[in-house]
């Protein structure tokens, strides 16, 4: 039973990697959130390993990034119903903390959100999962918001430009033209009246 594996990342796929240990080369099922994590082609990585044998697969090799990934994976599999590929799904959406998290507020449609998990499923999950060990850290009640806030959209001094020499009686697709022109030559930092200017006279040759 492999419980890890060391080595280089030898080639990333959609669902899969293949992990270079001293000349052989490990097949690893992973979720996108792992695959995105790991380092460039060529580079050390470490992966917690979950080995699953099957007549029709054989030996199937499941990789993750972290021990609680791995051990969320193992507890959701452990529910009827919820196979590999709905496990990993879940934990795309949700890091073993938030899937705690959303256990613990009983909040199915953060469960839901998992590419193949429908809202029965994902119910059953929620109450499965009670008093599980996800995670090792404290569970969160709450869910996960951002701690800063959003700053308002700075208006596109190019839209005001083109609104402008539209309200001249320029066609809007010449006042596109001519601003897009000007907004490349004069740089991010031209205003309104620069881009105007700028405008007319292009359309003035």
């Amino acid at each position: 039973m492999i419980g890890r594996l060391r080595g280089a990342v030898a080639e990333v796929g959609e669902e899969e990697a293949l992990i270079d240990v001293m000349g052989v080369g490990y097949v690893v099922r992973c979720g996108q959130r792992t695959l995105q994590r790991l380092p460039a082609l060529g580079e050390e990585t470490l992966l917690h390993i979950e080995s699953q044998w099957s007549e029709s697969a054989g030996l199937r090799l499941y990789g993750f990034g972290t021990r609680e990934d791995r051990r969320a994976f193992v507890l959701l599999q452990a529910i009827q119903g919820v196979g590999p590929k709905a496990a990993m799904a879940v934990l795309d959406v949700l890091s073993p903390a938030e899937l705690a998290s959303a256990v613990a507020r009983e909040d199915k449609a953060a469960v839901g959100r998992a590419n193949g998990v429908g809202p029965k499923l994902a119910l059953r999950i929620v109450t499965e999962l009670k008093d599980k060990p996800i995670t090792d850290g404290p569970v969160l009640m709450t869910a996960p918001t951002s701690s800063a806030p959003t700053a308002p959209a700075k208006p596109a001094p190019t839209g005001d430009a083109v609104a402008a020499l539209m309200g001249l009686g320029v066609a809007e697709v010449n006042a596109r033209r001519v601003v897009e022109a000007a907004a490349i030559q004069l740089g991010d930092e031209a205003t309104v009246q620069a881009l105007i200017k700028a405008g007319l006279q292009e359309l003035g040759r």
